[in-house]
């Protein structure tokens, strides 16, 4: 019995070691639920993405929202077999909604709920930029970005979905939720069963979010420090959760705490613990004391935010800077003089450097070992565990498919790019490096998603690269930057997918059928979705011309941009390199690759003190790379949620963490998700608001104040 036991606790305490391969898969029930559901999420999120308060719906409200359908639709629905006896015979009901049709409904519904983040490349050009994209070049970008994904995931699954040490914690959750819904369970005298908890905790989560929501904002970050210090600059630059340090603030409010960096009950301790440090160290050690000692002038700008700054503390103006061509004017630039960021912005590109290079000597050191096994036993049957046995008893699918589809994407891009270079600067050369880069990063990332639940992002380093080769075109470096690090973000969502449907014992060609008619279907809802809003809604996007009450203003898309006029319009040298204010910050490449291997070393001195091999020196610095558009509020919350979860109910309480840690994070998750589509059909559609004190979201408005001297802005004191 020892041999079917996972080797990841977790895995062994969530995970079923059981299958039906009799279970009816390719269903009318599943191709119906499935399409409806990932067009349904894909136009919701995207609907959502341009919004002040985005609202992210995730495939755990479709995982449940479907079972009574899909009972119903068994129910009802004629049994009749059409063409008895021919080859081609069929029936659209084949029996009684099983759980196999329901995972590969939500493996559509995933399709639908993770955001195409090419789509920002489109929003960026048509609305900051206003030059030309065409819609047959958009949707071109976006598919192939997407598609792309599928081939670097194709040739990593080996690698990063057969072994059981790779056990992606993020998919416990819909596996627990699946077992919930299908698993019949006996009340205990006295106790609950785990579908009696879900419908309590749905319910509160549902009814609790009116608040949060709607009636009492305010509760997304309750920034204390303020409201003792009214006009102190200093304690609200502390104490403010959304535009400060956030010392003391908390918000009340699961999508505060899961926004950004995932559900925290489905992280383990070992990461939840290196966030926890690495975003103190990031947050209230090298934040203070840059910003304190004035170093790039710090203080004539805020201590938190993504816009950029002149010299003076003024908002950096793009147009005066760029020529007819939609290139850096270089003599403009130097009128105008150089470009400032705020001190967490500056410091967080910093952190970024130094986490690409702590990926790569990370998983060299601590994985590399077990990359080489793999390579040379091939998954020999010794290796396999129980989930891996199972799952070779199905036809797989054939690598070379994934090297076909890698392949035509890679020479149809170049080809476009080649052929609308006009509307795309990027040459095919640039295509190629990309997806070099893409290669080399799909592994090192996948080990650390798998395994801690947290991705490292690539963007910082794809847009320095193209910055460097190919400075002033803002949308070469975009384009790069969408082939170049979106598809391997892309590429771990097939593989977390790959990852569930392992679990789940999916026959791997029908897996890969839904993938890739939900991968095209979401990438035209999206687009599709986007480009009507960009269309039709007046100035989306542009706060300076929207009305201050305007829920249109593309939060995501604002960082986004900002991003291009950094590393593509005035390019990486003149910011970071021998050009640039900001020189000494390339530092953070040699620190990044420096720590991993103190780390690696003083586990080699001392054997005996396992902790030290779970410091995760990427997980450490990358998990900050989400600021600054997530906030310090969203990290406290998510630490704190995290440690009381993964280590003292795990470690004191484990039997109900078994049962029902999984259950409520997504019992959670639904209730707001449902909580807020139907806020917003029934009264933000309407604007309907209440206009009182408890709708200001942090209540912090000197937070964002500069506090150099002779720096004035409108609201703020003058110092």
């Amino acid at each position: 019995m020892a041999e079917n036991n996972s080797s990841i606790e977790q895995v062994e305490l969530t995970v079923p070691i059981t299958d039906e391969p009799t279970l009816s898969v390719l269903t009318f029930r599943m191709w119906f639920l499935g399409t409806l559901s990932c067009v349904l999420l894909s136009f919701l999120n995207q609907f959502f993405w341009y919004r002040r308060e985005s609202l992210s719906i995730t495939s755990i409200s479709v995982q449940i929202a479907v079972v009574p359908i899909g009972n119903l639709m068994a129910w009802v629905i004629t049994d009749r077999i059409f063409f008895k006896g021919k080859l081609w015979e069929f029936t659209l009901n084949p029996g009684p909604f099983n759980i196999k049709e329901h995972v590969l409904i939500t493996i559509f519904a995933n399709s639908g709920a993770n955001s195409v983040y090419s789509i920002h490349m489109v929003s960026t050009v048509k609305v900051f930029y206003q030059k030309k994209l065409t819609f047959f070049v958009a949707l071109f970008v976006v598919l192939t970005t997407q598609v792309l994904g599928f081939g670097w995931a194709g040739i990593f699954r080996r690698y990063l979905v057969e072994p059981a040490s790779m056990w992606w914690p993020s998919n416990l959750v819909q596996v627990s939720i699946f077992r919930l819904l299908h698993e019949k369970e006996r009340r205990q005298k006295g106790g609950i069963t785990r579908n009696q908890f879900f419908l309590i905790a749905f319910i509160c989560s549902f009814a609790y979010y009116v608040f949060p929501g709607y009636l009492f904002p305010m509760l997304t970050s309750l920034s204390w420090v303020c409201w003792i210090l009214p006009h102190s600059i200093l304690a609200q630059q502390l104490g403010s959760g959304l535009s400060g340090l956030g010392l003391g603030a908390v918000g009340l409010d699961w999508s505060t705490t899961a926004s950004f960096l995932g559900s925290p009950l489905a992280s383990p301790w070992f990461a939840t613990a290196n966030i926890a440090v690495g975003f103190v160290f990031v947050m209230y050690i090298l934040t203070p004391i840059t910003y304190w000692l004035n170093v790039y002038k710090a203080k004539a700008f805020p201590i938190f935010s993504s816009d950029l700054y002149t010299s003076s503390g003024d908002s950096y103006n793009i147009s005066r800077i760029m020529d007819s061509n939609f290139n850096l004017d270089v003599d403009a630039y130097e009128s105008v003089g150089p470009l400032y960021l705020s001190t967490v912005f500056a410091t967080v590109y910093g952190i970024g450097f130094a986490m690409v290079a702590a990926t790569i000597v990370h998983v060299l050191l601590f994985h590399g070992s077990e990359i080489w096994k793999l390579n040379k036993l091939a998954f020999q049957e010794r290796n396999m565990d129980v989930h891996m046995r199972l799952m070779s008893k199905y036809m797989q699918v054939p690598g070379s498919w994934f090297v076909c589809i890698l392949c035509t994407t890679i020479a149809a891009t170049i080809f476009i790019c080649e052929y609308y270079n006009d509307q795309l600067q990027l040459r095919w050369w640039g295509i190629l490096l990309a997806c070099t880069m893409a290669f080399f990063f799909t592994l090192p990332i996948g080990i650390i998603a798998a395994t801690t639940n947290q991705i490292p992002a690539l963007n910082i380093i794809s847009e320095y690269i193209i910055g460097y080769l190919y400075p002033g075109r803002p949308i070469a470096n975009i384009c790069f930057k969408v082939y170049g690090s979106s598809s391997v973000l892309q590429a771990i969502t097939f593989l977390s997918d790959f990852k569930l449907g392992h679990y789940m014992k999916i026959p791997p060609r029908t897996m890969f059928m839904a993938q890739v008619v939900g991968t095209v279907l979401s990438a035209l809802v999206y687009l599709g979705t986007a480009w009507w809003l960009v269309e039709t809604v007046p100035n989306i996007c542009e706060t300076a011309l929207l009305p201050s009450d305007s829920p249109w203003t593309c939060p995501s898309d604002h960082l986004f941009y900002s991003a291009s006029v950094v590393w593509g319009l005035i390019g990486p040298r003149r910011i970071f390199g021998d050009l640039g204010t900001y020189s000494n910050v390339n530092w953070f490449f040699l620190a990044g690759a420096i720590a991993p291997l103190l780390v690696w070393i003083a586990h080699k001195v001392f054997p005996r003190h396992e902790w030290i091999r779970l410091i995760n020196v990427p997980i450490l610095l990358g998990s900050t790379g989400m600021m600054p558009y997530a906030r310090a509020v969203n990290f406290t919350n998510w630490i704190i949620v995290g440690f009381f979860s993964s280590f003292v109910v795990y470690r004191y309480r484990r039997n109900w963490w078994q049962r029902h840690n999984y259950v409520l994070s997504g019992a959670l998750e639904a209730g707001l998700a449902f909580m807020g589509a139907l806020l917003y059909m029934c009264l933000g559609s309407k604007k309907v608001s209440l206009n009182w004190w408890g709708e200001n979201l942090d209540g912090c408005p000197l937070a964002s104040c500069p506090t150099a001297k002779g720096i004035m802005v409108h609201g703020c004191p003058a110092l």
